[in-house]
């Protein structure tokens, strides 16, 4: 079944604040965020970026002793595993380790006391996933106790300083104004890698390299997913609209190629046969439900007792709306924010829609869970009423697949990761990991680094055969000392940042880019003089598996 969910992500690449309504049942209780008041002047390392791969960073260099502050746009850990609301675990390592499996081991033994399975996803029991606010908790614990780092949220860093080539400070700013903080380090683990542009570090953006960026080549799509579950005494009428938002009509046609009342089973034979029906969609990114009573797990006679979902198959944006009748998205909704708003408005509003066809069109007693979101995103700011009840309990940020990357040390290939992972192990390993070069349209000849030697073909021919390493040397600038990359923002081609860019992998070289920075900080010494050996030497002693024999 492991080949078989590779042919489903493949295929559906093809195919295209904040608090949650229960605290009691999710909140960690010794998680403490920090205010602006309470910042301090210095710190060793300043983090941008709470995701999943930032607060990984938070963690490891923490209990390394050093002092850490992570600066949130939102007030949710865990980026797109939790506040984008991609919580069905992209793995196929068949392994975990080091902060990714005390995270999974944590997740697993919350849903065990609850009588729960955690394997309810992608149509086969091999799987897991968990509810965006119970993995919020538990990023909330792991970021707690002696050695903590400071988390400040809705701030977001918008000016870097630098002696020469060396970054020692930022300017954050904050709800109560800016402030300057000096630091030693500075990791980028944004979702759009929106500090390299502050830092004069060269990076790419789609196929196109500073200072030379192409605005108009393309990217992937963006998708905002929403979390929706099955309401047994009816839908409350809050979360039920009357009316639907403008551009209903193409919405409609558009799901109607992957969900109808008459669509089919998934049957275990790929290609997916669509439409499918909507039992079949629920059970693709199906969720543990911690709010209604009852246990299921993703084995085919347990589908129609799945009671919540995330709706992430079919609302990608823009998808086979296109783009100036182009697929993907313009580099330019990278780098430049009023687009950007625009843009997730729009594919927010596409997701909406997605929840009026299921109500009128599927006649399904299904809408957002209240449990898990209850802010209002400012994509929805200018909505209808009704449907500012519905957009309150969505995820607060897109799932954002493609960001801008690295000019690095080194910048790794699809062909590199195909060759590692026929069993050729690299020398300088950080982290081991297993997925697809999975692009979300964008995906044509035109699209790929020339420079790099990428084509589209390679999608297919450099797609990895077993477990890959991700090399040190892709998160060290060119140049600039002081910065360091993590996220989807490492030194990486666009068909290599596909196999990437997903959560376990981003928490994995997240954890990397903490011992990395913790290292450059004690020792006294940038980045890149940090000796590989001693990094490896910390990974292994917090228990990563670097090898691809185990």
């Amino acid at each position: 079944m492991r080949k078989n969910f590779l042919v489903i992500l493949l295929l559906v690449s093809c195919l295209a604040l904040y608090t949650v309504k229960n605290p009691s049942s999710v909140s960690s209780s010794n998680f403490k965020s920090i205010t602006p008041a309470e910042l301090s002047h210095e710190y060793d390392i300043i983090i941008a970026g709470g995701g999943i791969g930032g607060i990984s960073a938070a963690i490891q260099a923490s209990r390394m002793g050093v002092k850490v502050l992570v600066v949130e746009i939102t007030n949710w850990l865990g980026g797109q595993a939790t506040a984008a609301g991609v919580s069905n675990m992209d793995d196929l390592s068949d392994q975990m380790s080091g902060l990714y499996l005390e995270f999974m081991s944590k997740i697993e033994n919350y849903y065990s006391r609850k009588g729960k399975s955690i394997h309810t996803t992608y149509w086969e029991i091999s799987n897991k996933a968990f509810e965006p606010s119970i993995g919020k908790k538990i990023l909330q614990e792991m970021a707690s106790g002696e050695n903590s780092p400071d988390i400040l949220f809705f701030s977001e860093i918008v000016e870097v300083g630098k002696n020469n080539d060396t970054i020692n400070s930022v300017i954050i700013q904050t709800p109560e104004g800016k402030r300057n903080v000096a630091c030693k380090v500075l990791i980028d683990a944004t979702e759009y890698g929106d500090i390299l542009p502050l830092t004069g570090a060269d990076y790419r953006a789609g196929n196109s390299l500073t200072p030379s960026i192409n605005l108009d080549t393309m990217i992937q799509d963006i998708t905002w997913t929403a979390i929706i579950r099955k309401y047994p005494k009816g839908i409350p009428e809050h979360l039920k609209p009357k009316n639907p938002l403008p551009d209903y009509d193409r919405a409609r046609e558009n799901y109607k190629r992957y969900v109808t009342k008459d669509g089919s089973d998934f049957e275990g034979i790929y290609p997916v046969k669509l439409p499918v029906n909507f039992v079949t969609h629920n059970a693709y990114r199906g969720l543990p439900d911690s709010f209604l009573p009852g246990n299921y797990d993703a084995r085919k006679r347990n589908w129609p007792k799945i009671t919540k979902t995330s709706v992430n198959w079919g609302n990608d944006y823009p998808g086979y709306y296109m783009w100036k009748k182009k697929y993907g998205l313009p580099v330019e909704y990278l780098e430049n924010k009023t687009l950007r708003a625009s843009i997730e408005r729009d594919a927010l509003i596409k997701t909406l829609h997605f929840i009026y066809y299921v109500q009128n069109e599927l006649g399904e007693n299904w809408s957002v869970d209240e449990n898990e979101y209850d802010y209002l995103p400012e994509a929805a700011k200018d909505l209808p009423a009704e449907w500012q009840e519905i957009a309150r309990h969505m995820p607060p940020i897109p799932y954002v697949r493609e960001s801008r990357r690295l000019v690095g040390l080194h910048t790794l290939t699809s062909e590199e990761l195909y060759k590692n992972s026929l069993g050729n192990e690299i020398h300088n390993p950080i982290a081991v990991g297993r997925y697809a070069l999975d692009l979300h349209h964008s995906d044509t000849d035109n699209c790929m680094e020339k420079d790099l030697g990428e084509k589209a073909a390679f999608i297919q021919e450099h797609s990895p055969q077993g477990n890959f390493q991700v090399p040190l040397d892709i998160l060290i600038p060119l140049k600039v000392d002081g910065l360091i990359a993590a996220e989807k923002n490492l030194s990486m081609s666009r068909l290599a940042a596909g196999a990437l860019r997903l959560q376990p992998i981003c928490m994995m070289t997240g954890q990397a880019a903490g011992v990395l920075a913790a290292l450059s900080v004690q020792k006294g010494i940038p980045p890149r003089e940090v000796k590989y050996e001693d990094v490896r030497r910390v990974l292994i002693e917090a228990g990563v598996n670097l090898s691809l024999k185990n």
